[in-house]
């Protein structure tokens, strides 16, 4: 037995013909209903006769290519129109007449080409068929009467057209909004990405150019030689857990070698800030931590936030100001959770990449998107100081 709630799944399923062609038995059996009878549409002065043996041919005619409306329009139009043509000449005036106007709508709606051509070949057909019902009347219908039954057509014509712009309108604006969407995920992965990646390898290579110049002193390489491998190590948990967020259904956990990238949800937990601070003094730049307060869960993505400011600050100053001291100074408060990284000097050059400008960039988006502010640039004592307040409570 099927419930009813599958019952319209399983009617959507059938074909838009299947659908359809209720509607033209109904005002098929309608027709027949004694009540009805010479009580339906009617132009022209002619007299309503009672039905005879031409009457289900003619009233199957005008009512059965409704079933089409959708699937073929013109054609349905055409043949509910000829219908209508031999009702009215024939005097049934039957309520079948209705099918003309739900035609004309769903031609209207549905009609993908020629469209001009088909209302205009519908326009002049209309012409000798007014004439012939003038001339067969007993004059009683003026031409104001056909000219305004006409302006009823092309009114139920225009009902279709409207629907069918709003419809099209409907569709572009959906249309947009998944390209923006799209574009907005492709961004907030390239983000991601480059948050990730550009932290990892710029100590990787800050480490590996250190150890070329400690082939002498064998403990202090195999000192860098493993941080640079468990800088690595990080590098490609991140980047699982990155791709565990993309490909939710991979894998609820993907393992990885070295400590601190996995995790299981998307802001990196209490301790995090700290693992960064110490992988990069382990790359050779001497840093200042201080934290004030303790995260909380309901600090929702400020937290993750945070952690991406003072890492790309952290990954800045490897860049361009390597041995350089650097201060972290992060605040957790009930309302807001403030940054500031500052680093002295502009350091000795280094082999590092240079930058793109998009980690800032992408920082002070970040930063926005939850209602804080954000800055980067020299200070009045010589420092690059990264700031940032970033309000805690919104949602990850």
């Amino acid at each position: 037995m099927i419930g009813p709630r599958r019952a319209p799944g399983l009617w959507h399923q059938l074909d838009v013909t299947v659908r359809d062609l209720p509607l033209g038995l109904l005002l098929l059996a309608g027709s027949f209903l004694p009540a009805l009878h010479g009580k339906g549409t009617q132009v022209g002065d002619l007299p309503t006769r009672p039905f005879d043996a031409l009457t289900i041919a003619v009233l199957a005619l005008e009512c059965l290519p409704l079933a089409g409306r959708r699937r073929w329009p013109a054609l349905s139009l055409a043949l509910v129109s000829l219908g209508f043509a031999i009702d009215q000449l024939r005097g049934y005036h039957s309520v079948a007449g209705t099918a003309l106007p739900l035609a004309l709508i769903s031609t209207g709606t549905h009609l993908a080409r020629h469209r001009r051509a088909s209302a205009l070949v519908f326009s002049v057909a209309y012409v000798p068929l007014a004439v012939a019902l003038y001339r067969l009347g007993s004059g009683g219908e003026t031409v104001s009467g056909f000219v305004t039954f006409y302006l009823a057509l092309v009114l139920a014509w225009g009902i279709g057209a409207w629907v069918r712009s709003t419809r099209a309108a409907e569709a572009e604006r959906r249309q947009r909004v998944a390209e923006d969407t799209r574009t907005a995920e492709r961004t907030r992965i390239a983000r991601e990405l480059h948050d990730v990646v550009t932290h990892h390898v710029t100590a990787m290579v800050v480490q590996a150019e250190a150890a070329r110049y400690l082939t002498a002193a064998p403990d202090r390489l195999d000192q860098t030689l493993t941080a640079v491998t468990d800088t690595g190590r990080r590098a490609i948990s991140d980047l699982r857990h990155l791709l565990d967020l993309l490909d939710p259904g991979h894998g609820a956990d993907t393992g990885g070698g070295g400590g601190g990238g996995g995790g299981g949800g998307r802001t990196p937990p209490a301790g995090r800030l700290l693992t960064l601070v110490e992988q990069t003094r382990r790359a050779g730049q001497p840093v200042e931590f201080t934290e004030e307060g303790t995260p909380t869960p309901s600090a929702g993505s400020a937290d993750l936030v945070a952690y991406r400011v003072v890492q790309e600050a952290l990954t800045n100053a490897l860049k361009y100001a390597h041995g350089s001291r650097t201060s972290v100074r992060v605040r957790h408060g009930g309302k807001e959770i403030t940054v500031e990284v500052g680093t002295d000097g502009c350091g000795p050059a280094t082999a590092s990449p240079g930058g793109s400008g998009r980690g800032l960039a992408g920082l002070r988006e970040r930063v926005a998107v939850l209602g804080g502010e954000f800055s980067a640039g020299p200070a009045d004592d010589g420092r690059f100081v990264v700031r940032a307040r970033i309000p805690a409570g919104s949602p990850a």
